[in-house]
């Protein structure tokens, strides 16, 4: 574990929990939420002017890359492309990849684990998409940059963390 980086993170977390928290989401009925492409200025801009170096991938998403020199470690993370509508708000998944998933899902050991440690994480939690678990923080849209690069940092220490407990490695 990098308990350096989790004293730090769990002071920066509860701030930005606090923040979203006091906003509120007004959620639509079920199958209502949908894409909707971010007006190509606004996140851009909000990083931009938070200094957040990031860079664009394929599918339009934001990617950011962490470095931990002492430990010799990496990390992706990423801001979605595109914003769920929810009602008369939205929202954008941040998100980092922290382990293929196993032929055959994760053990039922693992899995506990990881809906417990869901469960300890003030904001965000493990999904699974196709084959990759990933540590994702769902914010509104309008979140400054700041917010923004918490989330980021957020995600991909916990994504890292993992990554080193389930596979030992540092190939996310």
């Amino acid at each position: 574990m990098h308990h350096r980086r989790r004293l730090f993170r769990a002071s920066r977390l509860l701030p930005l929990a606090c923040l979203l928290a006091l906003s509120p989401i007004v959620a639509a009925g079920p199958g209502a939420a949908g894409l909707v492409p971010s007006a190509e200025d606004t996140l851009a801009q909000r990083l931009d002017a938070h200094g957040v170096r990031y860079g664009r991938d394929e599918d339009g998403d934001y990617r950011v890359v962490f470095a931990w020199q002492q430990e010799n470690r990496s990390q992706l993370a990423f801001v979605a492309g595109s914003a769920h509508v929810l009602g008369d708000s939205a929202v954008r998944e941040v998100f980092s990849p922290a382990a293929p998933v196993p032929a055959g899902g994760f053990s039922a050991e693992q899995a506990d684990m990881l809906l417990r440690d869901s469960q300890r994480n003030v904001l965000g939690g493990w999904e699974i998409a196709g084959d990759t678990l990933f540590y994702v923080i769902k914010l509104h849209d309008d979140a400054d940059g700041a917010r923004f690069e918490q989330a980021l940092e957020i995600a991909a220490e916990l994504a890292d963390d993992m990554e080193l407990q389930l596979t030992g490695e540092d190939a996310l």
